[in-house]
């Protein structure tokens, strides 16, 4: 049994940044980071339009006071005003720190770094590199863990992590290339599996890999999963399958433009227009489509992102990532024609219950979490462009450090529990690769996915949630039968998908229960029952737990500075 003083599951941005933070604390310690594939192709690589943060320059008229209220503001008052000022201070530092690395951001003629302005904010403070920020900061953390001697492993399955007499002591895990099950002991484990939102799959931004395996793997543990219900929809998506096109690209000047050629956010948020926030135009733009005013039909249905009027040189510098989008999954050239978009879920608001917001530890001793999979909750019920690689940065450093304050006191445990977790998978694999007959992992997924995206999309009724819940219990019944199809375990990538396929139903389930209860209209949580956000009642974040069954529950938003007012933009 391999023996580590941290495990850290997950190679993203804030994967990497934890292992990073852990080794800035104690560079003795002994590091394993694990993650599903290579640690240069998380979702982080996919963030492009910049990462926020206020960077102190003379005559600058930015605040980190202002960060914080436009982050509560964007949350619609659901994010906890602590854990916010603590990480828009911390986001200046990331910025700062990743630049003193030499991370190659864009340069303005004086030298400062470059920032351009997004949805939301009130000044321009997401600083970039071009249109691939996240790619870029990726590789200066990856740069910086391997040259510090972090240990990978890759191509590893998180099947589930070991609770004993109240502490972790460790994860499960598979490795997909020969099949075979493992345990890795360990003082501390930390999260960083990123987003949930695969589970719409026919429609999403993010990677096949976003399946939420560590949410999953912590609700078993008993950590509670908060506010599932808040999933965000992007609203620039390819009209294609949903791949993004960077908010970047409206902060460079693009227009949004209907089948009429009007430029609609006029009529939605006439101050802002294509800045507003993004679940503001998410839904102006699915009201454009509803009412006739789009183009084509069903998930085909569209309206056009224009940037023509940027011209082949802005173009070509600022955003060169997004035109190669538009070119392969669209075949058109954005410099000479619009570029046909829909809404796209992109980002999960919710996540896996952190108690400390400074150290990002869970209810769980030994059990930290960061970046998309973790929920503190910076981002309440919206989030702001450019606050996801801030988010990595930020909760990423203070797990690792958290991480390393804790195995100063703490001991690594026996192997009986880690033995017996793994006998269990073992077992898993034989019983449900012998089945025969059933329905498969893929059907499964394509009724879930359908499903999500008519009972719980961007518009939301009490009658259609429920429905789709009753439907996403019977497809867990379903799933208790479902046929793998292949029974050797080399390379057995139809049992990754039965288990990614398993996950994405449990947490489909526990959003479908928050966005039942939660009877208002909030950021991302639309009701057409319920138009109205209402602070008397709901003001609090959704915990689901699942200690034999689904519980849920509720807890206060905390509140410092900012009481809730209406939002408006």
């Amino acid at each position: 049994m391999q023996s580590y003083d941290i495990v850290i599951v997950g190679s993203g941005g804030a994967g990497l940044r934890a292992a990073v933070g852990a080794l800035q604390t104690n560079p003795d310690l002994n590091i394993m980071v694990v993650t599903k594939t290579m640690p240069t192709r998380s979702a982080t690589c996919m963030a492009e339009g910049g990462i926020n943060g206020v960077l102190d320059f003379p005559g600058q008229e930015d605040s980190l006071e202002a960060h914080s209220f436009d982050t509560v503001k964007g949350s619609d008052y659901l994010g906890d005003q602590d854990a916010i000022e603590f990480f828009v201070e911390k986001a200046s530092e990331a910025v700062r720190e990743t630049d003193y690395w030499g991370t190659p951001y864009s340069r303005r003629e004086d030298g400062r770094v470059s920032c351009r302005l997004m949805g939301g904010h009130k000044h321009a403070r997401t600083n970039y590199s071009a249109d691939k920020t996240g790619h870029i900061l990726l590789h200066s953390n990856f740069d910086f863990a391997l040259k510090a001697g972090v240990q990978f492993r890759i191509n590893s399955h998180l099947l589930d992590v070991v609770v004993e007499d109240g502490v972790c002591r460790g994860i499960v895990v598979r490795d997909t290339d020969t099949g075979e099950v493992s345990t890795i002991r360990s003082k501390a484990v930390v999260l960083a599996t990123g987003g949930y939102t695969r589970m719409f799959w026919a429609r999403t931004s993010t990677p096949y890999i976003a399946t939420g395996d560590g949410i999953a793997a912590a609700l078993r543990a008993g950590v509670a999963f908060k506010d599932p219900e808040m999933v965000q929809f992007h609203p620039t998506g390819v009209s294609n399958g949903g791949v993004l096109i960077t908010e970047a690209a409206r902060g460079e000047g693009g227009y949004l433009i209907n089948r009429d050629g009007e430029r609609f956010m006029s009529r939605y948020a006439p101050d802002k227009m294509e800045l507003a926030p993004r679940d503001i135009t998410a839904r102006a733009i699915e009201t454009e489509i509803l009412e006739d005013r789009g183009y084509g039909e069903g998930l085909g249905a569209h309206v056009f992102l224009d940037l023509r009027h940027l011209g082949r040189e802005r173009i070509m510098e600022r955003l060169p990532q997004i035109r190669h989008v538009a070119q392969l999954f669209e075949n058109i050239d954005l410099v000479d024609q619009p570029v046909p978009i829909r809404p796209t879920a992109h980002y999960s608001m919710g996540g896996i219950d952190v108690v400390d917001h400074k150290h990002m530890q869970t209810n769980i001793p030994g059990l930290f979490a960061a970046g998309e999979c973790s929920c503190v909750s910076i981002h309440g019920a919206n989030r702001l462009g450019g606050n996801s690689l801030a988010d990595a940065m930020v909760t990423g450093k203070q797990a690792g450090i958290g991480a390393a304050i804790y195995v100063k006191s703490a001991g690594l445990a026996g192997d009986s529990a880690l033995d017996s977790k793994a006998a269990q998978w073992r077992d898993h694999f034989t019983e449900t690769t012998s089945r025969k007959g059933g329905a498969t992992a893929p059907e499964l997924r394509e009724k879930l996915a359908s499903t999500l995206w008519d009972g719980m999309g961007i518009f939301r009724t009490e009658e259609k949630l429920i429905a789709a819940l009753e439907t996403v219990i019977d497809l867990q019944k379903e799933y208790e039968t479902a046929v793998v199809g292949n029974d050797n375990p080399v390379c057995n990538t139809a049992y990754s998908h039965f288990l990614e396929v398993g996950t994405v139903l449990t947490l489909a389930r526990c959003s479908l229960m928050a966005a039942i209860a939660r009877k208002e209209s909030r950021g991302a949580h639309t009701r057409e029952d319920f138009r109205q956000r209402d602070d008397e009642n709901f003001l609090k974040h959704s915990l689901i737990t699942m200690n034999g069954e689904y519980k849920l529950d509720f807890r206060d938003v905390t509140i410092t500075s900012h009481e809730p007012q209406e939002r408006k933009y």
